[in-house]
């Protein structure tokens, strides 16, 4: 697979956001089958893989994720990049002390569970009212330390984005990004760009939307499934975003890929900073998700989808505040 740079640190063209094998598409699946599916994604070229101290099933409790990640790649460590975020709101609640020591002793538990001494990028995970300023003091310290190689942050504005990487150079920035959800376009891509910042949309298949297998028939999983609460997947909008889905169906045909490959394919081409980090609990679907890597859009295919993809409606919108 190709790569791409977050900074200085290399990573594939695609990553794997490993959260759905833990939380939020509903039952989990076993963590043979967990530790299978991450390993068959770096069997196939993928070598980032994406993962948080609260993804747990139903946000209960701490690392269930992190640990499947740390079993998956403990042998093949020196081989991958791996992220995890700490979570400012859990932060009172399992430490004190100022905030460097706070910082630390979160990362130090990620540590612990994922079997390394250190990770590759360090992100905050949503800012809820914490000092961005002092966060960035910190993530610059353990870098000094070695514990982590680049920090980040997810879900924020450029004003945020801004301030930090005054202080600590920032890796990535990771934001909801896809074919209908675009605000990130408008400036903090750019900035990123501008600042040699990589920029890791999460959900850039719009939880399954883009993929075309979602109809407004679809019904979800009643417990810990995101996509119940997706504003552009309630079965309105999901009608209403119907010829999103059909253009794509339709340029996949003619390109032999599928949708889902072609919405990630799009934003490749789009942008040279940017690394989608698609999500599943599905072995086949992530291999299909890493193979859009393989799908090259000629300037006039991009062109054309762009101008089609601006003549249509998005309906429904999850932007930054959004879960």
């Amino acid at each position: 697979m190709k790569t791409r740079m977050l900074r200085d640190i290399v990573v594939s063209e695609v990553g794997m956001g490993c959260m759905a094998l833990s939380h939020g598409y509903g039952k989990i699946p076993p963590e043979t089958y967990s530790i299978e599916a991450i390993r068959n994604a770096y069997d196939h070229g993928c070598n980032f893989f994406d993962t948080a101290e609260v993804y747990s099933p139903n946000l209960a409790g701490i690392g269930h994720n992190e640990l499947i990640v740390g079993k998956a790649l403990k042998d093949i460590r020196k081989n991958v990049v791996i992220a995890t975020k700490l979570m400012p709101s859990r932060m009172g609640s399992l430490f004190g002390g100022g905030m460097y020591k706070t910082v630390k002793d979160h990362l130090l538990a990620s540590l612990d569970r994922l079997q390394t001494d250190y990770v590759d990028i360090y992100y905050l995970h949503r800012t809820h009212g914490v000092s961005v300023e002092k966060v960035a003091e910190a993530m610059g310290r353990l870098i000094d330390e070695g514990l982590i190689r680049g920090w980040g942050l997810s879900q924020v504005d450029v004003d945020v984005i801004d301030r930090a990487q005054r202080i600590t150079p920032l890796a990535a920035i990771q934001n909801i990004y896809s074919m209908v959800e675009r605000d990130s376009e408008a400036e903090i891509i750019p900035y990123c760009i501008e600042n040699n910042i990589g920029f890791v949309p999460f959900s850039p298949i719009a939880s399954g939307l883009l993929s075309g297998k979602i109809t407004p028939q679809t019904q979800f999983e009643r417990n810990d499934d995101v996509r119940n609460w997706v504003p552009q997947l309630s079965r309105a909008n999901i009608a209403g975003n119907q010829p999103i889905v059909e253009m794509l169906k339709e340029i996949a045909q003619k390109k032999d890929a599928t949708p889902a490959q072609i919405s990630l394919a799009w934003m490749l081409h789009k942008y040279p900073n940017v690394v989608p980090i698609p999500g599943s609990k599905n072995k086949e679907r992530i291999v299909e998700n890493l193979n859009s890597s393989d799908v090259e859009l000629t300037d006039e295919e991009f062109t054309a989808l762009e101008e089609s993809l601006n003549a249509l409606k998005v309906y429904g919108h999850r932007g930054l505040g959004g879960f």
